[in-house]
């Protein structure tokens, strides 16, 4: 296997680590704060790449053409704002009255995630549809002879950075921020200083849905889409929660670079089922030894 190949593995497990890290923020975050098994959240992938897909199609219908350049720009914060207005909907109608009810969660959010599926196939068809993607992204970096980065999976990995970034910056520098990270380390004590818990269960669960949507948005670039696109990465992106440890940027982040690129390394050596076998298998054999994850969240419950 000469370098070439193995360094592009390493960018394409890149910007796979990226797509799942975009996915794992909102999770992990999600289940820090509420305990929610959101088994429905890769179906926010599914609805911001159909967001990318509804805007080509009524720039096509308004103007003769869909322009993807232009409508992808439109569609790139139109599918955070979907993603979360449906997320925040759904926290009301269902999810704040199963907290505490890990079971009932757990069956809930994967018949929802049923639901969204079959919406998505009466609405745009059980095939998957093509979204033209803009036409900056058409070539790449050329490294070596053999060695291309493909513009849009750098442009992939630039805004799950500046997803991270801004995740950031809103948990740790601003007062509703400081809220959210109090609700997660202890609930009850957050309440009983005047922290509007439910309002921040509400506004987190649409945050994490909306980043998923974002990430859904990337996918498009990557290939065509369809009603069970979620279904592709929600398993990866417990994985990286899991693994990363709940409730901390920095542990879903080493869980996605590990998940991300071990996976693509794995799956070029031997093929796409057996190198998810090894990595899940990696993953079992590390929880047991360590089950709380690479970062574990203290707190200043007592238990």
């Amino acid at each position: 296997m000469s370098l070439d190949i193995i360094l592009s593995q390493i960018f394409n497990g890149l910007s796979l680590s990226s797509i799942l890290l975009m996915i794992g923020m909102g999770l992990s975050i999600t289940f820090g704060i509420m305990g929610v098994i959101n088994f429905a959240h890769g179906e926010f992938l599914m609805i911001g790449a159909y967001t990318v897909f509804i805007v080509q199609v009524i720039f096509a219908k308004l103007l003769g053409q869909a322009f993807p350049g232009i409508s992808f720009l439109i569609a790139l914060p139109l599918s955070f704002f979907v993603a979360a207005g449906i997320g925040w909907l759904l926290e009301k109608v269902l999810i704040r009255f199963l907290y505490g009810k890990p079971y009932e969660t757990l069956l809930a959010t994967w018949g929802v995630s049923l639901i969204l599926q079959q919406a998505a196939r009466n609405i745009f068809g059980a095939n998957n549809v093509d979204v033209a993607s803009p036409k900056w992204f058409e070539h790449g970096i050329q490294i070596t002879q053999g060695l291309q980065l493909p513009y849009n999976r750098l442009f992939i990995i630039g805004l799950s950075s500046l997803c991270l970034t801004g995740m950031f910056i809103y948990l740790y520098r601003t007062v509703k921020g400081r809220k959210i990270r109090a609700v997660m380390q202890n609930r009850r004590m957050s309440a009983c200083l005047g922290i509007p818990t439910p309002k921040i269960d509400a506004f987190t669960f649409a945050m994490g849905s909306g980043v998923a949507g974002v990430a859904g948005c990337a996918v498009s670039l990557l290939g065509s889409i369809g009603p069970s696109l979620g279904q592709n990465y929600i398993i990866d992106a417990f994985m990286v929660v899991i693994l990363g440890g709940i409730g901390g940027l920095a542990g879903t982040i080493a869980g996605a670079l590990v998940i991300g690129i071990s996976s693509s390394i794995f799956e070029f050596i031997s093929t796409t089922s057996m190198g998810k076998v090894i990595v899940f298998t990696l993953v079992i054999i590390f929880l047991q030894w360590k089950p709380q994850g690479l970062f574990s969240l203290k707190t200043r419950a007592l238990d």
